[in-house]
């Protein structure tokens, strides 16, 4: 039988080639697009994915070398506001996705399962497990994929 570990490892390891499938052939015209009002663009979610990515893996990799850091919640919406995202490059964005994704499942993968047991407090949610913020940020993509089809469909991008 798998270990479910290794299972979760490779649906977060995938999350990163799903977001670059789901954005593939995409004009920068298309990618900046706001078909549907009061959304994001094609970009902004790529952007916001890539902002958060390394961030999960520091809380992650913070909760294996310390006993319960303290971690701080970030508002998506004003990193949207303040980081420039209309101005930054889909292949950059994609590529510290997989960058880091890679990254942490070497780290991970050697893990025990009792250090995903191991916990920090998060500034909203309180206590939380590394297989808790794993299974957070492996589904942060999937979460954000239909609102990508949706943007796609909108403009008419097959």
């Amino acid at each position: 039988m798998s270990d479910p570990r290794t299972l979760k490892l490779e649906e977060y390891i995938q999350g990163a080639e799903q977001l670059r499938q789901a954005v593939a052939g995409m004009t920068r015209e298309q990618l900046l697009a706001k078909p549907i009002p009061g959304k994001w663009s094609t970009l902004e979610v790529v952007c916001h994915i890539a902002d958060f990515e390394p961030i999960y893996a520091d809380r992650i990799k913070r909760i294996l070398a310390e006993e319960n850091p303290k971690m701080m919640s970030g508002d998506p919406d004003l990193f949207a506001a303040k980081l420039a995202y209309e101005h930054r490059d889909l292949d950059v964005e994609l590529d510290i996705i997989t960058s880091v994704r890679k990254q942490l499942a070497r780290i991970l993968e050697v893990q025990s399962a009792e250090a995903f047991q191991r916990t920090g407090i998060h500034s909203v949610d309180g206590p939380v497990t590394i297989e808790t913020l794993l299974k957070r940020v492996t589904n942060h993509i999937t979460h954000h994929l239909p609102f990508i089809q949706e943007k796609r469909k909108a403009l008419g991008v097959s």
